[in-house]
């Protein structure tokens, strides 16, 4: 990337230190001006004889017509968001929906209901639903209305007019037998090189993920030893007279050190393993949205090799399969724009995000 490069050609004139190189580093403008406006916050816990869950505030603010008002407020549990996310995938089946934070995320470095999980929840969330606002076609979906604007009961009426059973049973069975045809025989060059990108970036977010991991957790390992190695210096220098003053000068130091560190991980909680995680859970997204897009070139192939061997029907089959050709040429348009929308944000995020680590770095090491 070219880019880098310029990044370390400053005059001589200009004195540098790592932070001004980072600095120096600028990126793209913001998107442009939105009429969609949406706040996810104030967590609220309910407890009830069955269950404990927590809710969000939802605050739309919009300039759109089809809006009966300019402003909405309502509140939301975890289980709305992934019911809006399964009745978009549901509407738009070749296009990248956003990834919601799952069930547990950072299983095993919070607790669940924590201070921190929620809030972790909570600025995913509101990734989720801006993400999908940003969207040029899934934020006029009108079950994302419904779920911006309708009270709690309302919403609860909507969810019950979804798909009865054997709707959805005879959906799954057709995805089940489109998926054992697999790939399609006649998959477009450009829909190959997106699935073996897919498969090379899955495996390498996926490795970024867990050296990120274990990088936080020897962080962590290191802040907790330090935590407990302070106060020791502190003890010692009350029955060292000789050394007292270099012995607590020491325990001050070790504290200072500990609260960069402090500092340094919250930096990696935040700007760098969301990030990466939210990715590994795009690339499984994707995957998805490929095998979709060949499901539906699976099912055209499948009728033009039944044209070719009937001698009957053939107006019948002819009709059927301008309607498959028209849907494929849809779903490839759909995904293809998404394609381009979907690279240039994850490029975005990750420069970003990698920027935000290497800065951090730079205070810790230069503090």
């Amino acid at each position: 990337d070219t880019s880098l490069a310029e990044v370390n050609s400053f005059s001589p004139s200009v004195p540098i230190s790592p932070s001004s190189m980072i600095n120096q580093y600028k990126f793209e403008d913001g998107p442009e001006l939105r009429d969609l406006f949406i706040t996810v916050d104030d967590p609220e816990s309910h407890i009830t004889a069955i269950e404990t869950f927590i809710t969000y505030r939802v605050v739309t603010k919009t300039t759109r017509g089809e809006f009966d008002s300019s402003e909405y407020e309502v509140r939301r549990r975890y289980q709305d968001f992934l019911w809006l996310k399964s009745k978009l995938e549901e509407a738009h089946p070749t296009l990248i929906i956003p990834p919601l934070p799952e069930k547990f995320i950072m299983k095993g470095m919070v607790e669940r209901f924590s201070d921190e999980f929620i809030e972790t929840r909570r600025k995913a969330l509101h990734k989720f639903l801006n993400r999908i606002a940003d969207h040029p076609t899934l934020t006029f979906n009108e079950d994302f209305k419904i779920f911006l604007t309708a009270q709690a009961w309302e919403l609860s009426s909507h969810k019950k007019q979804g798909p009865g059973l054997l709707s959805r049973m005879g959906q799954t069975v057709r995805a089940v037998a489109s998926s054992v045809r697999g790939a399609a025989k006649n998959r477009p060059e450009m829909f190959t090189e997106m699935n073996n990108y897919m498969e090379t970036f899955s495996q390498k977010i996926n490795l970024l993920d867990k050296i990120a991991h274990r990088i936080y957790k020897e962080e962590r390992d290191y802040f907790n030893e330090m935590k407990e190695y302070g106060p020791i210096h502190t003890l010692w220098s009350a029955s060292e007279e000789d050394i007292a003053d270099s012995l607590k000068g020491i325990a001050s130091c070790i504290d200072r050190c500990c609260k960069a560190t402090e500092k340094r991980m919250a930096g990696l909680s935040e700007h760098l393993l969301p990030i990466l995680h939210e990715y590994v859970l795009y690339s499984e997204i994707l995957m998805g949205v490929l095998k979709r897009r060949d499901q539906i070139q699976g099912e055209l192939d499948s009728k033009v090799d039944a044209l070719a061997n009937k001698k009957t029907e053939k107006d019948l089959f002819s009709e059927e399969i301008g309607k498959l050709e028209d849907k494929v040429e849809r779903a490839n348009n759909a995904l293809k724009a998404d394609w381009d929308r979907w690279k240039q944000n994850m490029q975005w995020d990750m420069r970003s995000s990698f920027t935000n680590v290497a800065e951090n770095n730079l205070h810790y090491y230069e503090e």
